[in-house]
């Protein structure tokens, strides 16, 4: 049938074109477009520009099924073995474009294309929209009918993405060619791969030029006017600004620096200048309030909004968004449920190990699950209590109500009410799917969300690439480490290192880091790192911040675990139920339910064998050859 279809779709055509041959070579003349008519005055100028900000990459939405976390905070069902966390278990990183579910892909999931229009795919998309970005800035000198004001609107965001998805590749797949002007189509390729800081050094200047054009909010310029309320998502200076301390701070972190100079320590001169950016960024917010830290009792807000129109989450806290293309909703909201709730779906669930981070409300840290902790407060038989605020947004435990009606459920308490101590409900209704780890995620949808109470058609959910929570973060890791001190600061901004961290905490309720974890520099990065790990937990940070800390292949990182506990029998359902935290637990035990086997090939993505092969100066990364 397709070939009958094609052949009388082919016999129209050259019908058509025969007949309108002559009405062809009439054409009028105004129906030529000119070479130079893109770049000739703003409104054309920006309407090229435009198509960079969907080459953004959308980590959260980009197939049916998204996978974004690849470190040891997430456990996806085992007999699912088409997203990409699934192949960095098993250490196969050739998964990256190879896996059905990746948001890494060259094309479209589950091929080797290179259709750059699949939405959301990083790798395709980032070198289109480096070409189009230099083929912007190549013609630039063209922009001749506009303001300055216009023109510097255009040259900022151009540089600005030219730097940023260099930046996007540049933290998987370590140092690049850093392509800054346009390649013609005949050119012999002989671009050599830098070091990571050599690529990091471009792309720090381009966010440079980018902060220095563009401004902090398009609404108070003149053009920005003209879409007043409808601007948050265009490229500002604090964005770039933002980028730029990352950039630095990544290129200063042990794995970058040791790929680059042979030193596995952080490089100081790296972090205090990314410092200063960062530094910068906290002094714009504070001055003009552009971004702030959105209040506790909407924290949730911040990562999904429900029954809202499908606004967009992030309140005035998100400075950068992934790709905002479509809902979150069916298939990834069903991803995070168990059988029991929602049948359909792949699961994924947080690791008991990473759900361990979440310490305690006086802001300790849990050093030993299974056993009691006066200094700290934990109590392996009460382990829900008195948690990190932060715990009770993010994770469902067990006892926690899930289905609003329980007569939707029959009235049966296992199903309304989290069935998560061993031999529960929501661990064995289909062992195939059910909750292995003994944790649900509740991050991003309501803990009502499943297909009993009709939440999932109006579930909007948008990954932040960059908050100013992680602004906050990335602030004191760079102050620390550049001057090596918890109580050091930057050179232009007051605040040091500890109250930084001390400020995002306060913020959820957490007490301070304690006086134990000052006394050394050490001590201070170890309660550092727990803070990003529960602040940004499931945001796709995980992965990136083990592989730069040279963390990834080292226990206890390399591990997996799920929870298991019984009920006491000292409580009756009606009061497990009402108040969930309190609830009295025995026997508490983790089990390892898989161990990754990583050597140092595993801090960096391969690059396809296809592209190592174009010309010798484009080497593959050591140990994929």
């Amino acid at each position: 049938m397709k070939k009958i279809l094609y052949t009388a779709m082919f016999a129209m055509a050259l019908l058509s074109m025969t007949t309108s041959c002559k009405d062809y070579l009439d054409k009028s003349p105004l129906s030529d477009i000119s070479e130079e008519d893109p770049y000739k005055n703003y409104t054309n100028f920006q309407g090229f520009t435009e198509e960079l900000y969907n080459c953004i990459p959308m980590l959260t939405q980009c197939d049916y099924h998204s996978c974004w976390n690849f470190g040891e905070d997430v456990y996806w069902q085992p007999s699912e073995t088409r997203v990409f966390t699934y192949a960095v278990d098993q250490g196969n990183y050739w998964g990256w474009n190879d896996c059905y579910y990746s948001f890494f892909h060259t094309g479209a999931p589950g091929t080797t294309g290179t259709d750059r229009f699949q939405k959301g795919h990083l790798w395709g998309l980032s070198w289109y929209g480096i070409r189009k970005a230099n083929v912007g800035l190549a013609n630039l000198g063209l922009l001749t009918n506009a303001t300055q004001e216009e023109k510097n609107l255009i040259a900022g965001q151009l540089y600005f993405f030219r730097g940023f998805f260099h930046f996007m590749l540049m933290q998987y797949w370590g140092g690049l060619p850093y392509i800054d002007q346009v390649i013609p189509a005949d050119a012999v390729m002989r671009y050599p791969r830098l070091t990571y800081q050599e690529t990091a050094e471009k792309a720090a200047a381009d966010f440079q030029k980018a902060a220095d054009l563009l401004p902090v909010d398009w609404d108070k310029t003149t053009v920005g006017k003209a879409t007043a309320g409808k601007n948050n998502l265009r490229i500002n200076k604090i964005m770039a600004l933002s980028f730029l301390g990352k950039d630095l701070l990544w290129a200063g972190s042990p794995l970058m620096n040791k790929v680059s100079t042979g030193d596995a320590n952080y490089n100081k001169e790296y972090c205090q200048r990314a410092a200063e950016a960062f530094g910068q960024v906290l002094k714009i917010c504070d001055e003009t309030g552009r971004y702030q830290l959105a209040d506790f009792k909407d924290y949730s807000e911040l990562f999904y909004t429900y029954n809202q129109s499908y606004k967009l989450p992030g309140l005035k806290e998100a400075i950068f968004f992934e790709n905002p293309n479509g809902n979150w909703r069916w298939n990834m909201v069903n991803d995070f449920r168990p059988s029991t709730l929602s049948g359909s779906g792949i699961k994924v669930y947080p690791t008991a190990n990473y759900v361990d981070l979440f310490g305690m409300a006086n802001g300790k840290p849990i050093k030993d699950p299974t056993k009691k902790d006066p200094d700290s407060g934990y109590d392996p038989e009460h382990p829900f209590k008195n948690r990190d605020p932060r715990f009770y947004k993010d994770i469902i435990f067990d006892g926690e109500k899930c289905v609003k009606d329980g007569s939707k459920v029959g009235n049966n308490a296992h199903r309304q009410y989290a069935s998560l101590y061993t031999g529960g409900t929501y661990r064995t209704a289909t062992p195939s799917k059910d909750c292995f780890t003994g944790y649900l995620n509740m991050k991003f949808t309501s803990q009502y969300c499943n297909d009993w109470d009709g939440y999932r058609e109006n579930n909007n959910m948008v990954l932040s690439l960059i908050r100013l929570a992680d602004v906050y973060l990335m602030y004191a890791e760079a102050v620390a480490e550049g001057y090596g001190s918890a109580t050091a600061t930057a050179k232009d901004y007051t605040m040091n290192a500890v109250t930084a961290v001390n400020k995002i905490r306060e913020r959820a309720g957490v007490g301070d880091v304690a006086d134990e974890y000052l006394t050394t520099l050490d001590g201070f990065m170890s309660e550092l790192r727990r803070e990003r790990a529960v602040e940004l937990a499931f945001e796709g940070h995980r992965w990136t911040d083990l592989r730069r800390w040279l963390l990834v292949d080292k226990e206890p990182y390399t591990l997996k675990k799920a929870v298991y506990f019984d009920r006491a029998k000292d409580q009756t359902d009606a009061e497990r139920y009402k108040n969930p935290e309190n609830n009295h637990v025995v026997n508490l035990r983790e089990e390892v339910l898989s161990t990754r086997h990583f050597t140092e090939k595993h801090y960096w993505l391969p690059f396809l064998k296809s592209d190592v092969q174009m010309y010798p100066e484009f080497k593959q990364n050591p140990g994929w050859e």
